[in-house]
């Protein structure tokens, strides 16, 4: 979707009557302002993200002071989003990337929200089938929306399909988009690196594991095992027992596969705080 640079000709006719169509955000900017021109590009793609859900246009003080002074522009670049004719929010400053995602998507809601929580639900009564299902028939809505794709690579993983799920991530890292929820796609990039264990029978693991204590190899497989299974607390205890023991097995093998446990689980969580102190009176 490409921009509409509007004046007092057709201020009225793009803004007030088309945000009762669909939202408007006007870009107050000037040429002389640097800001501006930081954030004339980022405001270009993500508009086209949401073409057919949001115009963006474009409005220069320089040319149209009396307009901007009206609805109270004081500083550039701002950015005010009209619906219904009507200023409904407003930033100001060349903001990140993140955060004007984020104040659009509290703004303007993705339509594929509610199928989304479907999908969800469906994950949390340990349906990943019918999770996809609808995870299809959102993406059919909006394809880009963050929530969505993040929750069809946990879908994904519970379907015990890690090569679609590391195809999913991969292509979200290198799209070159902002990602608002960062830590949540750290923690499902964490599990679909271990989701390659899955299917690894536990009782013969820790049968080996226990007989030889001594045997990092062995205890590392079994660690990756009880990861892709979620059980990260029993996963790190054995990941401790290899630093302990070895701190140089595998290239430092044993601290590192922690690192990727901490990062599958909520930075606040119980385990994480006791097995980082662990580590670090480990390495001490």
């Amino acid at each position: 979707m490409t921009a509409i640079n509007v004046t007092r000709a057709n201020f009225d006719e793009v803004v007030l009557q088309g945000s009762g169509v669909r939202p408007v955000l006007v870009d107050f900017w000037a040429p002389w302002c640097g800001p501006c021109r930081t954030l004339a590009p980022i405001l270009d793609r993500i508009a086209a993200e949401y073409d057919g859900r949001l115009t963006l246009a474009k409005l220069n003080t320089e040319d149209e002071p009396e307009l901007a002074a009206s609805y109270g522009v004081r500083g550039i670049p701002n950015c005010k989003l009209f619906i219904d004719g009507a200023v409904v929010d407003e930033f100001t400053g060349a903001l990140p990337e993140g955060a004007i995602r984020d104040f659009l998507a509290i703004a303007l809601p993705s339509p594929a929200a509610p199928l989304v929580a479907a999908a969800k639900a469906l994950l949390a009564e340990g349906d990943p089938v019918a999770a996809l299902a609808r995870l299809d028939e959102a993406q059919a809505q909006d394809g880009q929306d963050e929530d969505l794709l993040l929750t069809r690579i946990e879908a994904l993983l519970a379907a015990s399909r890690p090569a679609d799920a590391n195809a999913l991530i991969s292509g979200i890292e290198g799209s070159g988009r902002a990602v608002r929820d960062e830590p949540r796609l750290a923690q499902v990039k964490a599990r679909a690196a271990f989701a390659g264990a899955a299917g690894t029978d536990l009782a013969t693991l820790a049968r080996r594991a226990a007989a030889a204590p001594a045997d990092c190899a062995t205890k590392l497989a079994y660690a990756r095992a009880l990861a892709s299974e979620g059980d990260y607390e029993r996963a790190l205890e054995q990941l401790l027992a290899i630093v302990r023991a070895d701190r140089k097995f595998g290239d430092d093998i044993g601290r590192k596969t922690m690192l990727t446990v901490f990062a599958a689980l909520p930075g606040d969580s119980d385990i994480v705080r006791r097995y980082r102190r662990e580590l670090a009176a480990a390495l001490n």
